[in-house]
């Protein structure tokens, strides 16, 4: 499984408009529920709120990666959302994310596929040229380019 055949261009947001973390989740649980990705957004809603209640999923380097396991979700998939001024997510180290993934995974394949999905993305944006492309893209296409190094 490619991170780049689980996060394609109508699950990504350029310029969220969104001003916190919540307004943010919503923004990209739209998207993927627009994406007929989700079977109950409401519960892989609740899922995801519950994720970030065992803590911030702001990793640091302007990075989060709100996630989730729920039956509500049909399919493995990542949505992408940026905010080039940040978002307060109660990262580890401060700074607001200007970076967001949402992973959402089916519960009955949680195990597997969210360790890849997880571990696909926090190898590309420990590097902080990948982040500072990633910010800079201009287009879904460019972004898109960027995430098939993954």
């Amino acid at each position: 499984m490619k991170l780049s055949d689980l996060l394609t261009e109508d699950l990504m947001i350029l310029e969220l408009d969104g001003s916190n973390r919540e307004e943010v989740m919503e923004e990209l649980l739209n998207r993927l529920d627009d994406a007929q990705v989700l079977s109950d957004r409401e519960t892989f809603k609740k899922d995801l709120y519950e994720r970030e209640e065992h803590g911030s999923t702001g990793i640091g380097f302007g990075i989060a990666i709100p996630h989730g396991k729920s039956d509500g979700v049909k399919e493995p998939r990542v949505a992408f959302g940026r905010k080039r001024t940040g978002i307060d997510w109660n990262s580890i180290d401060g700074d607001p994310a200007t970076l967001v993934f949402m992973i959402a995974v089916p519960k009955e394949q949680a195990g597997d596929d969210h360790l890849r999905i997880l571990q696909a993305l926090s190898r590309k944006l420990i590097d902080d040229e990948f982040r500072e492309e990633l910010l800079a893209a201009d287009s879904k296409d460019k972004v898109t380019e960027l995430i098939a190094t993954m």
